[in-house]
Formats: structure tokens, C-alpha cells, sequence
């Protein structure tokens, strides 16, 4: 299994030109959409999440087909920072006018505990609202590879914490457990599981036992059918992403989804 703990310095990884990468990410080849999050008790947009896109010439690349390779280099940390200016530079103005809204921004394990985070909020004035934001990091080797210390120490951005992908076995049950977490973000496969068949898979009795002892919020993420919606949403589960509410959207549109579609009126 490859260490993602460090960054990996090669001038090239798995066919990337590290310095045709760094040059896309200051040129702005990189960008952002949004991926709305929605209450599931009376469908309103309580916030999104930031997903990095890659413009390649005629292409758009996903995050499934770069972000692994990029977590493994130096430039995962600048993707992080670029990707908070652009979100600063997309919704600022709308955040302020909309206090209840909270953005999430996905951040690789070894950038985690770093202070660049904390600088990046300062740099773009946004350590006042810093509140309105979620880090979300991924559950895979967290342990060994961010450490407990660096998670539980994270408050001092003075974002909220998530744990992204979770799939509830054994070793991210004990994670949280042991570490200052404000949300768990299930696992799109945990989801799709819950179908016509498997209308309660084995999964669920145990997160509702791990939300009654209290702390925790949950978001459901890949919510497809009405049928899951339900589900979560009878199981106690308050807030979900998936393509039934929306897909990924450029930030104008974002906010016009919030305006016409979401809002309290």
C-alpha cells in the first residue's frame, strides 16, 4: 500500500508533469463547483461542499481520475489553499448574507494539521467566518498518517471537522471514538445499499446508536432515490448530498438553486 503520509517529491507521478501542475493550479485550470447539501427533513440547502475540477485542454477531469495521485505529491497542499481562495472568491459575499450556509473543503491527511490551512483563512480574510466552514478529511489511514494529536488540534482554524467516506467497521468506529470530530460524512456506498430489497441494511441500527450518544452530525452523501431519502431521514439522519437534489454546480448557479429552489420562504 503506497504511504500517503508525505508528499512524494518526484518530478513526475503516475504520468504527471508536476510542473505543468503547479502551473495549472496558479493559471486557474483548476476550479471549483459545488455540490449542494440539503436538509432532509424539509429540503433546503444548508450549505455545499467544494469539489475540484481539472481543465485539460478539451477535457474536464473529475477529482476521480487526479485527486489520489495529487495527495501524494507536494501540490496536494497548494490544491487545498488554491481551492479555499476560490471558494472565497465564488461565495463570499453570498456567505455573509447567508449566515446558515456551511461549505465543505476537502483536505488530504499530512496537510491537515499544518497551519497553511489557518493561513489560507487569514490570507483571504475569512477568519471571521471561518465558522461556516467544514474540513473534511478522509478517513483512510488517519491513524498513522495524520495522527490524533493533529485532528484533535485542528479547532485552532476555527472550522468544524469531518470525516469523509466513512463506512462504520471497526476501525473508523474506534476513530470516533477517540478524536474532536463535528460531522461523519457516510460513504456513497453505505447508501446505494439501502434499496427496495435492503430497505434497512445491517449498517443502519449501528449509526443510530453511535447518534445517540450524542456530538455527532451526519451527512449522507450519493442520496439517488426517494426511497433513501426516507430512510435516512426516518433513522434520525439530517442533512444528505446526491444527484436527487443536484449535481455539481458552477457557483452562480449554486446560489440561483438556493434562491429559487431551497430557500426558506
Amino acid at each position: 500500500m503506497t504511504d500517503l503520509s508525505q508528499p512524494q517529491s518526484d518530478d513526475a507521478l503516475d504520468g504527471f508533469d508536476l510542473q505543468q501542475v503547479h502551473a495549472d493550479l496558479l493559471s486557474g485550470a483548476f476550479f471549483v463547483e459545488y455540490l449542494p447539501t440539503i436538509s432532509l427533513a424539509d429540503g433546503r440547502m444548508v450549505g455545499a461542499e467544494a469539489l475540484s475540477r481539472w481543465r485539460r485542454g478539451t477535457e474536464v477531469w473529475q477529482p476521480e481520475r487526479f485527486i489520489e495521485v495529487l495527495y501524494r505529491t507536494p501540490m496536494a497542499a497548494l490544491l487545498t489553499y488554491r481551492t479555499i481562495d476560490r471558494v472565497n472568491e465564488d461565495l463570499r459575499d453570498w456567505l455573509i448574507a447567508t449566515p446558515e450556509l456551511r461549505i465543505g473543503i476537502n483536505v488530504p491527511p499530512f496537510v491537515f494539521g499544518r497551519a497553511g490551512i489557518a493561513y489560507a483563512f487569514f490570507r483571504n480574510d475569512l477568519i471571521a467566518l471561518a465558522d461556516r466552514f467544514i474540513l473534511e478529511v478522509t478517513e483512510r489511514g488517519i491513524p498513522d498518517q495524520l495522527g490524533m494529536d493533529a485532528l484533535n488540534s485542528a479547532a485552532y482554524t476555527g472550522c468544524a471537522v469531518a470525516l469523509d467516506d466513512v463506512v462504520l467497521n471497526g476501525a473508523n468506529l474506534a476513530i470516533l471514538t477517540r478524536c474532536r470530530l463535528d460531522y461523519i460524512k457516510l460513504s456513497r456506498g453505505l447508501i446505494a445499499e439501502i434499496s427496495e430489497q435492503t430497505p434497512r441494511p445491517d449498517w443502519l441500527p449501528a449509526l443510530e446508536s453511535l447518534m445517540r450518544a450524542g456530538g455527532l452530525q451526519v451527512i449522507a452523501e450519493g442520496i439517488e432515490t426517494p426511497l433513501q431519502a426516507r430512510t435516512l431521514r426516518e433513522a434520525g439522519i439530517r442533512l444528505g448530498q446526491g444527484f436527487l437534489y443536484s449535481r455539481p454546480v458552477a457557483a452562480d448557479t449554486l446560489i440561483d438553486l438556493h434562491r429559487e429552489r431551497f430557500a426558506v420562504w
